[in-house]
């Protein structure tokens, strides 16, 4: 065994692969394990249904660059599948557990560090701001607890991370205020989500400090005060406000920028807006005293049309041909087939018109040929708005002969799509993917221990058939 901390990981989680029985993780290897020169840099474990703690021997894997543990637990599982991932549905002994260790703070080597959609708990360490080199810190979805922590005179803190350029820390029970000395001009974040948590107080003026972000999101909490000056903040594609206490009087400036798309506002307390000539996009103020007033008759105070299903792959060349429940029609081949099936969700797109089909084309072609699959082989449909904002696809791939992925297909695939290796067309944005389980032709499926899923609005549970 060549590298200790990852054997005392593997005796202390359930649920790992097969693959992790043999002996050196890096010379057979391990399915999710990448290596160099014998040492560990990276794991990419977020399509294999593990459970278990988050412990200090974690930390003790120092040349580790990329770790990804995003679990997003199912009300199944299969016996050895490779993503064993369903639509989210939590349940306490699913995932990860513990609280985030202290010792992760060691991993100076790390740049991508996603353990979203878990079940973690307490505060964020502060020593993740020894992180220097790390741009993607996704904490989102959790039960994490207590404030952002800002460094001292002797301890490290969030403020200290200049070149992350994603802050995901949405969908938790963080409370306290936004520090003023969190957000620098020296960061070079593009996107932040704070939303869906119980933060209080005033949000600091020097937050346009932030000059590259294209993306703020604080929707869903208490904050209170006037609303952020947006001013010098030129690449803002959208900003999300919505359901907080922001009062007086909101004046958009003539110095917004030239890329915003969207201000979305809805239930706050504002009683009087100064709008931009230069600005013709979306404000969304309903919900807002404004709208009682002076404001009330126009396009700003009218709820947001819910966005239709807008899209699908064509499958017209296929004719009328069905196929059995589990097995799916491949649109190049028109053949049926047992695809590799899951949800993505793009957390910042930079558009919200879901009517223009090349859009979709471009992020079908961009799968097949960058995860090395037959042209035509992938199937999109159901692109909408989730009630977290996030943009929601049904996607399926399909195998380039006979009707099943192998074993090591489905791993590649897997890990290309949730270890961010795969990257999509740039206006789609950070995105993660929920894997359904793979109907391998050679392993029978079955239940194991866990309470049938609480069904979120990202998707429904996938039943299982045998």
């Amino acid at each position: 065994m060549r590298d200790r901390a990852l054997q005392s990981l593997k005796d202390q989680w359930k649920n790992t692969p097969p693959s992790w029985e043999k002996s050196d993780p890096c010379g057979t290897p391990w399915d999710g394990i990448t290596c160099n020169n014998s040492r560990v840099t990276a794991m990419g474990l977020s399509t294999m249904g593990l459970q278990g703690r988050l412990e200090a021997d974690i930390g003790e894997l120092t040349e580790l660059r990329s770790l990804g543990l995003v679990i997003q637990c199912g009300a199944h599982r299969f016996a050895h599948s490779k993503p064993r991932e369903l639509r989210k549905a939590k349940h306490p002994s699913c995932g990860f557990t513990s609280q985030i260790p202290d010792e992760l703070g060691n991993l100076s080597e790390l740049t991508f560090l996603a353990l979203n959609s878990n079940n973690l708990t307490g505060p964020i360490p502060p020593s993740l701001g020894k992180l220097s080199n790390l741009y993607w810190l996704d904490l989102a979805d959790n039960k994490l607890s207590g404030s952002f922590p800002i460094s001292t005179s002797t301890s490290p803190g969030l403020d200290q991370l200049l070149k992350a350029k994603h802050f995901h820390f949405n969908k938790n029970q963080l409370s306290g205020s936004i520090p003023w000395n969190l957000f620098s001009s020296g960061m070079e974040l593009i996107h932040v989500r704070l939303d869906r948590n119980s933060l209080t107080g005033p949000v600091p003026s020097n937050l346009n400090n932030l000059t590259n972000v294209n993306e703020l999101n604080l929707a869903y909490n208490q904050l209170t005060g006037t609303v952020p000056d947006l001013t010098g903040m030129d690449h803002l594609s959208y900003v999300k406000l919505k359901d907080n206490s922001f009062n007086d009087t909101f004046n958009m400036g003539d110095s917004i920028s030239g890329s915003l798309q969207l201000v979305d506002l809805q239930n706050n307390q504002i009683s009087s807006v100064t709008l931009s000539s230069g600005y013709t996009n979306s404000l969304v103020l309903v919900g807002n005293p404004v709208c009682n007033t002076s404001l009330s008759n126009t396009v700003y105070c009218q709820n947001p049309d819910e966005n239709p299903k807008t899209y699908a792959t064509n499958l017209a060349n296929c004719g009328n041909k069905l196929c059995s429940p589990d097995e799916k029609l491949n649109p190049q081949s028109c053949e049926c087939a047992y695809a590799y099936e899951g949800t993505l969700y793009f957390r910042g797109p930079s558009f919200r018109e879901l009517s223009d089909s090349n859009i979709f084309h471009s992020l079908e072609s961009s799968l097949w040929n960058k995860l090395n699959l037959t042209p035509g082989s992938v199937f999109l449909e159901n692109p909408f708005f989730n009630i977290n904002d996030y943009l929601q696809i049904q996607l399926a791939l399909f195998p380039p002969t006979g009707k099943y992925f192998n074993r090591s297909e489905v791993a590649r695939i897997g890990f290309a799509m949730s270890n961010q290796t795969y990257k999509p067309p740039h206006q789609f944005g950070p995105y993660y993917f929920i894997a359904s389980p793979y109907h391998f032709r050679d392993v029978l499926r079955y239940k194991v221990d866990c309470i049938p899923p609480v069904v979120e609005a990202a998707g429904a549970a996938t039943d299982i058939k045998g």
